[in-house]
């Protein structure tokens, strides 16, 4: 058996992982601390619009935010490889609450220069609880079967944050204004991020001290190559945003620029759901490959332009393996990461993700005047996601075992995550 199988644990039911200690505080605090994400570029733009500002201003802000929160992913990952979760997620989530309260008390009306500072950092300090959760899991489930169970529930549920962000964030602007919509907003950002926060495995969690905390090398040219595929997985996802508006558009149908991502979304979480009943056959290496092969799949009836109802029905196809290949993407990095910076290396596959999908939505936004052009970029994102990790597959090799860097307590008591008392 390769370092990379799956299949090293028997399958465990929903019940007995989300049972566990700490499994469903951690999963629902990063859950709540994560609905900002989804929540923050609807609120900026309905609260720019409606203090008179315009909407490419506050489309700006929108973007701003999610660029500066992305790129500063992997920065903020190696501080906490070298200093521990809360020191440096306690204070960016402080940060970044206050300067979306400071927001109404500028005034959208203000001058824009300040706005605008107050959203690029308020981005930039975003807490890491993605990449802080994915490094708790071996600590918190040392069983790889329950710890393969927890990881897909994660991945799984993130598309509904994107759901339901923006449909709370419009509800809350509607009935109460704007300024509700971002304190709510703040206020969310940090009860999700002091329930991940205050509990015992991330206040006692460390990483390993082999080599010395965020030191070695991390850019392999197996992990390089593993981000650039993702990248073309997110790319999809940013073009089928804009495709999704397009039909609505074509098809007078506004639902439609919502619904169909929210369809995809569903998928992905019915997708984990699947993944995680059972251990799968094959190694990690087998699994990204085969399920980005079905991705891939999944997309082309889409080429052939159906109607409305037929598109909303076809759409969560390849929704399905979107989370198998997120998950598997983790347990990659987790193979091929040094054991000192794997939240960094955590951080760099969000990243890669994300600038993918910021790449995608560009693009189709650009050919937006060409709808079989438009129709046609999400299967070719996902496409070039095939084609770069196939060409990765001889340096996606055997690592460690999925959790081998958090050590036994016994072995370095620094290092160690103990469980208060």
């Amino acid at each position: 058996m390769t370092a990379r199988s799956t299949a090293t644990a028997p399958s465990a039911t929903y019940g007995s992982v989300l049972g566990s200690r700490y499994v469903a505080r951690l999963l629902g605090g990063t859950l709540i601390g994560r609905l900002p994400n989804g929540m923050v570029p609807v609120s900026l733009v309905l609260w720019v619009t409606a203090g008179g500002g315009t909407l490419a201003f506050g489309g700006l802000l929108a973007a701003l935010y999610g660029l500066a929160s992305g790129l500063s992913q992997p920065v903020k990952g190696r501080l906490m490889d070298r200093y521990g979760q809360t020191r440096i997620s306690i204070p960016a989530a402080v940060l970044n609450s206050s300067c979306l309260l400071a927001l109404p008390w500028v005034g959208a009306n203000g001058q824009q220069v300040v706005v605008t500072a107050v959203v690029g950092f308020a981005g930039l300090i975003t807490p890491p609880l993605e990449a802080g959760l994915r490094a708790l899991w071996p600590t918190v489930l040392p069983d790889a079967g329950r710890r393969r169970v927890v990881q897909a529930l994660d991945t799984g549920s993130q598309g509904l944050l994107y759901v339901v962000g923006p449909l709370l964030a419009s509800w809350l602007a509607t009935t109460h204004g704007p300024d509700t919509a971002l304190l709510a907003t703040a206020a969310l950002g940090l009860t999700g991020s002091a329930i991940v926060l205050t509990a015992g495995p991330s206040r006692t969690w460390r990483p390993t001290s082999e080599g010395g905390a965020g030191t070695g090398r991390l850019m392999s040219s197996g992990l390089v190559m593993l981000f650039a595929g993702l990248a073309g997985t997110g790319f999809t996802l940013g073009a089928m945003n804009v495709w999704a508006a397009d039909m609505a558009a074509v098809q007078e149908q506004p639902m439609l620029s919502g619904l169909l991502p929210a369809v995809f979304s569903t998928g992905s979480f019915l997708g984990g759901l699947v993944y995680a009943r059972r251990t799968w056959p094959g190694t990690t290496t087998t699994q990204l490959l085969c399920t980005s092969v079905l991705f891939l799949l999944g997309w082309l009836p889409l080429l052939a332009d159906p109607g409305p109802r037929a598109a909303v029905g076809l759409v969560g196809i390849p929704g399905l393996f979107l989370t198998l290949i997120i998950t598997n993407g983790f347990h990659t990095v987790d193979a091929l990461a040094p054991a000192s910076r794997t939240t960094e290396a955590y951080a760099w596959l969000i990243l890669a993700v994300g600038t993918g999908q910021a790449a995608g939505t560009a693009l189709a936004g650009a050919l937006s005047t060409s709808p079989q052009i438009l129709a046609a970029l999400p299967a070719a994102g996902a496409a070039t996601a095939l084609t770069v990790l196939t060409a990765a597959r001889p340096k996606l090799g055997p690592g460690r075992r999925l959790g081998r860097h958090r050590r036994p307590r016994n072995s370095h008591p620094r290092h160690s995550v103990s469980t208060p008392r």
